[in-house]
């Protein structure tokens, strides 16, 4: 399922050879306050969900939820708390 979506979207974008799995139009951002950081942070946790794999954000496998949710994550992770 998951390579069948960066699959799709390489085929829009003749810059890629294979597969696609970041934005062309990212765009750098200063993490200033932690209130930045909590937004940016939730933002990547909810991705997952806005792009139906998940129900909730620590359900993914591999994302960074499931530490912050008090379950144990597949990398090991400094909470920035």
């Amino acid at each position: 399922m998951i390579l069948y979506v960066f699959k799709s979207a390489d085929e829009y974008n003749p810059n890629n050879k294979t597969f696609q799995l970041w934005q062309q139009d990212n765009r750098p951002i200063e993490i200033y306050s932690n209130e930045v950081m909590d937004q940016k942070l939730n933002y990547i946790h909810s991705n997952p969900i806005i792009a139906g794999f998940v129900d909730t954000a620590e359900h993914y496998l591999y994302s960074s939820a499931r530490d912050y949710a008090g379950e144990k994550g597949l990398l090991e992770l400094e909470l920035m708390i």
